[in-house]
């Protein structure tokens, strides 16, 4: 049985109605602040993909039907077949990692976080939206209805922490780039080690 982030016209029309508010300017956000060559790790159905530059990016994931759909949403962008715990591409081979709303559906956590940063260019960037575990009240929900969600979804945990996993895998988190609201983060990191770019003069911070 497939899971919700299999079936893509399913899966587009719930982001869809997602995206018509804070949702949608996170993911402008998410996409103009690519720099270079870019992959899209886990593109799902390639919502990201017409918001970056023409020429710049390679998108990957796991599901042939997502990247059917992606193939019709960008046909200039290549799309590859494969897992973000199993990238196959070269040491160092992108400037920017994108992935939005991914790290909560991935298997193997630690294990795509630094295969994200192992194909990161030095100086390079990963920047993501992620919903996580809750406190108090909410996280107890979430730990309660894990396990048939992640059943009906494909895939998805909602009470992953995953900033801890970030930081825990080796990636700075900057500060200035993290807006919260309730459980949904969007936020920029690089590898431990490199000076945290700052974002580009007069870009609109939603």
């Amino acid at each position: 049985m497939r899971g919700l982030e299999q079936i893509p016209w399913l899966y587009d029309l719930g982001l869809a109605l997602l995206e018509r508010g804070r949702l949608g300017r996170w993911r402008e956000w998410l996409a103009g602040g690519a720099r270079g060559r870019t992959l899209d790790l886990g593109t799902g159905t390639g919502r990201n993909l017409p918001l970056l530059p023409r020429g710049a990016a390679v998108a990957v994931d796991p599901h042939r039907p997502n990247l059917a759909r992606a193939r019709s949403r960008a046909p200039h962008v290549p799309l590859v077949l494969a897992r973000a715990e199993a990238l196959p591409f070269r040491d160092g081979a992108f400037d920017t990692v994108l992935s939005g709303l991914v790290l909560c559906s991935v298997r193997d956590v630690p294990l795509a976080l630094g295969e994200a940063r192992r194909v990161l260019a030095p100086g390079g960037t990963l920047r993501a939206i992620e919903h996580v575990r809750g406190g108090h009240l909410i996280g107890a929900i979430q730990d309660r209805v894990q396990p048939a969600w992640t059943v009906i979804t494909g895939g998805c945990h909602p009470n992953r922490e995953t900033e801890r996993a970030l930081r825990e895998a080796g990636f700075e988190l900057d500060a200035s780039s993290l807006r919260a609201r309730g459980v949904m983060r969007r936020l920029e990191a690089r590898p431990r080690g490199g000076s945290l770019r700052s974002a580009p003069p007069g870009r609109h911070d939603p």
